[in-house]
């Protein structure tokens, strides 16, 4: 019997064909992974990141599209990315671990390593950088707002929606609430974790645990969540 998940019909014959298809999976399994990772340009402007990367720099991954990479994880040592420049222009398909710190959602200094390795979906493209981040030390540091460990039922409905990127009206229409409830509910919690925005606030939900982090969509971390 064939256990291919894809039957052989399916298939394209084009060698191209093929190797965008799996490259589309891909990009669609990834997203769930718990490591960050990110795929940039071979100059660093971020192509496409996951929603671990994107929780781990407090910024949704929609909005990284464009910036570059290494603005966000500064490379630690001297001359760091040279070998990866060789291997980019080379063509050269090997892993360049490299020391990097950052800034998380939530205030405090990370340290960690970026392994990077040169790409390509077709031998005649130019690469493209696979890149995955791994925390090595976390501050000890009392992080600059902590939010507090519970939230009501409807704050957490609230933070799964706009996690998934809901407009007001349309968290409003989920949870039953007009649009100035919920905006009233966004503009406490922003108060009471002290952020600055919506972005923020649903990197610190994730962080603190009121969203799972290993689903999609979004939902809290417990269907019963008490009142806080």
């Amino acid at each position: 019997m064939d256990h291919d998940l894809t039957p052989r019909a399916a298939l394209p014959d084009d060698p191209r064909e093929l190797a965008i298809l799996w490259r589309n999976r891909f990009l669609q399994l990834f997203d769930h992974l718990p490591l960050p990772i990110a795929v940039c340009e071979a100059a660093g402007h971020i192509m496409v990141v996951n929603r671990a990367m994107g929780t781990e720099l407090g910024v949704l991954p929609g909005q990284l599209s464009g910036r570059k990479i290494l603005d966000l994880l500064r490379p630690q040592g001297n001359r760091p990315l040279r070998p990866v420049v060789e291997a980019v222009r080379l063509h050269r398909r090997s892993q360049y671990p490299i020391e990097v710190l950052w800034t998380a959602a939530d205030g405090a200094e990370r340290q960690g390593e970026l392994t990077i390795e040169p790409v390509s979906d077709l031998p005649d493209e130019g690469p493209k950088l696979l890149l995955w981040l791994r925390v090595l030390e976390r501050s000890t540091a009392a992080p600059t707002a902590r939010p507090p460990e519970r939230v009501s039922p409807i704050e957490a409905r609230i933070l799964a929606a706009a996690a998934r990127g809901a407009t007001t009206a349309q968290i409003a229409g989920e949870v039953g609430l007009t649009a100035a409830g919920v905006n009233y509910h966004l503009t406490s919690l922003t108060r009471r974790w002290h952020v600055p925005n919506r972005t923020a606030l649903v990197a610190c939900a994730y962080i603190t645990g009121v969203l799972a982090p290993d689903v999609w969509p979004p939902s809290p971390s417990s269907a019963d969540l008490p009142s806080g």
